[in-house]
């Protein structure tokens, strides 16, 4: 997936989506502690509640997702892209 032809790979982009999304995500935390913003630790969970398993008797295979987003980590996950594009 290269974007306007400029020669980035498909993964640094997820690698820079990932980590605008964990430096929102730390932002958001920190930011929660003051009172008038204490809106940005509600957390959105997306995935599945438990854990799906498949025994197959010799061994057991679980498969799980969950992904916890707050809104300082929508905003780095956008700033991340808005960034990769631009540069």
């Amino acid at each position: 997936m290269d974007l306007k032809g400029s020669g980035k790979s498909t993964a640094f982009f997820i690698f820079f989506v990932l980590l605008g999304a964990l430096t929102g995500s730390l932002l958001g935390e920190m930011l929660a502690n003051i009172s008038a913003l204490n809106f940005m630790n509600h957390v959105y969970t997306i995935g599945t509640a438990s854990p799906v398993t498949l025994n197959l008797g010799v061994f057991a295979l679980s498969l799980g997702v969950n992904l916890k987003l707050n809104v300082m980590s929508i905003v780095g996950i956008i700033l991340a892209i808005i960034l990769y594009r631009k540069y």
